[in-house]
């Protein structure tokens, strides 16, 4: 009843999902560092304040707490995050409390870059620069994108492929599917 609803119930009957990823968890680096910053700094504190000063613990524990209730939002809020391709469009569905869908249709794709930095191959990322027709949409960039070689590949089969070979992928893998079960 209140968790977010699943990305995938947003999708039309006639449209396959491409790729579904969360952003990469390198995206929470300066939150984690923050937080165990905050956190150090609280303990170090308690530790030098005279055994007296009960009220002034009471309130940097209370300050504590709140950094790793705050730290758990942040948390919470990328799990429900996620970037969605489908063969008709893009989606970033975002929010804890209040949830927000942004799309832009693929038939507006004019130019597609990923970029990598030093840290983005370190760890597995990229950004993701999606230009459409002299506009700037929604989801122009998409940073700490995971495995963006592929997701780039796969957008760029979508957008610049032959339509015909993609109609036919998509009814093998749907027969595939429906043998499945």
């Amino acid at each position: 009843m209140f968790a977010p609803r699943d990305p995938d119930e947003y999708l039309l009957p006639t449209e396959r999902r491409v790729i579904r990823v969360r952003r990469h968890w390198a995206s929470m680096l300066w939150d984690i560092f923050e937080a165990v910053a905050l956190l150090a700094g609280a303990v170090m504190i308690s530790y030098l304040l005279p055994p007296g000063a009960w009220v002034l613990q009471n309130l940097l524990w209370y300050a504590a707490l709140f950094v790793v209730l705050r730290f758990s939002y942040f948390v919470l809020e990328w799990w429900v995050e996620r970037i969605v391709v489908t063969d008709k469009r893009f989606m970033l569905t975002s929010g804890v409390f209040t949830t927000k869908v942004a799309m832009m249709p693929v038939t507006k794709v004019t130019d597609l870059t990923y970029e990598r930095s030093l840290m983005g191959r370190l760890f597995g990322y990229g950004t993701l620069v999606v230009e459409s027709a002299g506009q700037i949409q929604a989801l122009n960039k998409i940073e700490y994108l995971p495995n963006p070689e592929e997701v780039y590949d796969a957008i760029s089969e979508l957008v610049f492929g032959d339509k015909k070979k993609q109609a036919e992928r998509f009814s093998m893998l749907k027969a595939k599917k429906a043998a499945a079960g």
